[in-house]
C-alpha cells in the first residue's frame, strides 16, 4: 500500500457495529464486562480506547513500526520515552532542539539522576567520542528547531547500534510523509501530533512509534501506568487530519521553497536557514533522507537587530504571531522569547539562535499573498 493510501486506510476499517466509515468517537470511561475479566478487549479507557487504538495502528503503518502509543501531548510522549531510563543513565541529544525537549531533560530528569549532554550531531565520529558506559539513549531531532540543521539518521543510528544504545528521532518537523526514521534503523519515532499530523491547530496530542514489540509493550505499560493519555475526541481529530497529511505537506513545502528564495534575495534579510538551499551545509543529507525539505524557514535580519525583528513580527497579517507550527495557516514566531525561552542565552548563541532570529511555519495559503505579507512587514524595518 502506497503512503497516500495509507493515510486514509491503514489501520482504519468501517465501525463493526454501525458500518460508520469514519472512526467513531468512543466517549466512554469504562466498558461492560460479561463476567470478571471477561470482556471484548476493553476494560477501562485509560488502558484502551477504540478511537485511540485506530490512531495508534494508523501511525504505526505510516512510520513502518510495530505499534504506535498515543499520549496527551508531544512532551508527554517524550516523557514516556525518558521513563525507559534508570537513574545514572545518560542521554546524548542534539544541541539545537526544541526548548521544551531541553527543559524536560535539564530541569526534570536530571533531578532524578538522568543526565543530558547537548552536542553537535554534525559528525557521527565526534558523537561517538561522547559515548560512555552510562549512555543509554541518543535523542535526534531533524530537521532541528529552529536552525533547521539536518542530522544523518542512518549514520548516528549506526554508531548507536555499535554501542547498544537506544535511538529516538523526533520527526515532528518532517512528518512521516517526508521522512521515516525507522527505515533508517532508529528504534523509536516521536511526534507532536499537534503539528503536521493534526494539521489544523485544534488539538494537542503526542505519539511514539516503536520498531519492535518489546519497546511497544514497555511504552504501552508506561502509557497505562502514568495515565498521560489523549481523549477520544483528540484522537479523532488527528485521524481526520492525517487523511490530508500528504496534500497539506506537499503544498506547504512548495510554498516554503518560494518564500525561502524570496527572503534570500531580500536586501533587509541576513541569513536564511532552509535545507533546500544547495549551500545549506546538510543539503545533501536532507536530499537523501527526506522526500522534500519541509515547510519551516528561519531567518535573521541584515542588521541583526532585535528591535527590527519585533517590527517584522508585529506587522504581518497573514502570518499569525503564535507558538506551534504545522497547521494549514502560516505562523511567525520569535524562538528566543517563545519556543526556546527555557534555553539559556549562552547555549542558544552557540548554535546561532540569536535574539533576532525569526521562525516561519509556512501554511497552505496562496504563496503570492504570503510573500506580499512578508514584504509589507519587512518594509517597516
Amino acid at each position: 500500500m502506497k503512503f497516500d493510501t495509507k493515510v486514509i486506510h491503514a489501520g482504519v476499517k468501517p465501525d463493526p457495529t454501525t458500518g460508520a466509515v469514519m472512526t467513531p468517537i468512543y466517549q466512554t470511561s469504562t466498558y461492560a464486562q460479561a463476567a470478571p475479566g471477561k470482556h471484548k478487549g476493553y476494560e477501562y479507557a485509560r488502558t484502551q480506547n477504540p478511537t485511540r487504538a485506530v490512531l495508534e495502528k494508523n501511525m504505526a503503518a505510516l512510520e513502518g513500526g510495530y505499534d504506535g502509543i498515543c499520549f496527551s501531548s508531544g512532551m508527554a510522549a517524550m516523557d514516556a520515552v525518558l521513563k525507559l531510563l534508570n537513574p545514572g543513565d545518560e542521554v546524548l541529544a542534539t544541541n539545537d532542539l526544541y526548548g521544551g525537549s531541553y527543559r524536560i531533560i535539564k530541569t526534570i530528569y536530571e533531578r532524578f539522576g538522568i543526565k543530558g549532554h547537548f552536542i553537535s550531531f554534525d559528525d557521527p565520529k565526534a558523537v561517538e567520542k561522547h559515548i560512555n558506559e552510562n549512555t543509554k539513549l541518543i535523542w535526534i531531532e531533524t530537521p532541528t528547531n529552529p536552525m533547521l540543521n539536518i542530522v544523518d539518521i542512518k549514520q548516528i543510528c549506526k554508531v548507536a547500534k555499535k554501542h547498544n544504545i537506544l535511538t529516538v528521532v523526533d520527526n515532528t518537523f518532517a512528518s512521516p510523509y517526508l521522512q521515516r526514521p525507522l527505515e533508517m534503523d532508529a528504534d523509536l519515532v516521536v511526534h507532536s501530533a499537534t503539528k503536521y499530523l493534526g494539521g489544523h491547530s485544534d488539538v494537542v496530542l503526542g505519539v511514539v512509534v516503536a520498531k519492535d514489540k518489546d519497546l511497544a509493550d514497555k511504552l504501552h505499560f508506561i502509557q497505562n501506568a502514568s495515565g498521560a493519555i489523549p481523549g477520544p475526541q483528540d484522537c479523532f481529530l488527528v485521524l481526520r487530519g492525517i487523511k490530508t497529511l500528504h496534500l497539506r505537506v506537499e503544498r506547504a513545502c512548495k510554498n516554503a521553497k518560494k518564500i525561502a528564495r524570496f527572503l534570500n534575495a531580500h536586501p533587509k534579510v541576513g541569513k536564511v536557514f532552509y535545507p533546500g538551499f544547495k549551500e545549506h551545509p546538510h543539503h545533501k543529507i536532507a536530499k537523501r533522507q527526506m522526500k522534500d525539505f519541509g515547510a519551516m524557514v528561519s531567518f535573521d535580519l541584515y542588521d541583526d537587530s532585535v528591535t527590527s525583528a519585533k517590527k517584522v513580527l508585529k506587522n504581518t497579517n497573514l502570518f499569525i504571531l503564535a507558538e506551534s507550527l504545522g497547521g494549514v495557516e502560516s505562523l511567525i514566531g520569535h524562538p528566543a522569547s517563545m519556543t526556546h525561552a527555557s534555553i539559556p542565552k549562552k547555549e542558544r548563541m552557540k548554535v546561532g539562535l540569536t535574539d533576532s532570529l525569526i521562525r516561519l511555519s509556512v501554511g497552505i495559503e496562496d504563496v503570492d499573498d504570503l510573500i506580499e505579507d512578508l514584504e509589507a512587514a519587512l518594509a517597516n524595518v
